[in-house]
């Protein structure tokens, strides 16, 4: 069995040479310490879950935000490649800068 290692008693003096008391141990706390201890516990975590819900709210909002601005440009981009097929009046390949679309049907 191991045992730890024995700690000399520590012996603590003031600069004018007398020993100062040792000090008391830690009394045991009340019942209403307790009780105190486990509601502050209670409250740090409940203020860790509702940070977390406020972050994920947060970035709810942020990509709602988002959507008109993807909506938009999917609609000029829609409306470019419709104008540039217009313009090319359905020859074949297109016409200058305008891509050619192969189906091929099986």
């Amino acid at each position: 069995m191991l045992q730890a290692p024995h700690q000399p008693p520590v012996l603590d003096m003031t600069p004018e040479g007398e020993f100062r008391d040792a000090p008391q141990a830690p009394r045991r706390g009340s019942r209403l310490d307790r009780v105190l201890i486990r509601l502050g516990g209670a409250a740090v975590l409940a203020a860790v879950v509702a940070g977390g819900l406020v972050m994920a709210a947060s970035a709810v909002l942020l990509l709602g935000l988002l959507i008109p601005v993807v909506i938009v440009a999917g609609l000029v981009g829609f409306a470019t490649l419709w104008w540039r097929a217009r313009r090319a009046g359905g020859r074949p390949g297109g016409g200058p800068g305008m891509p050619a679309f192969v189906i091929i049907r099986r």
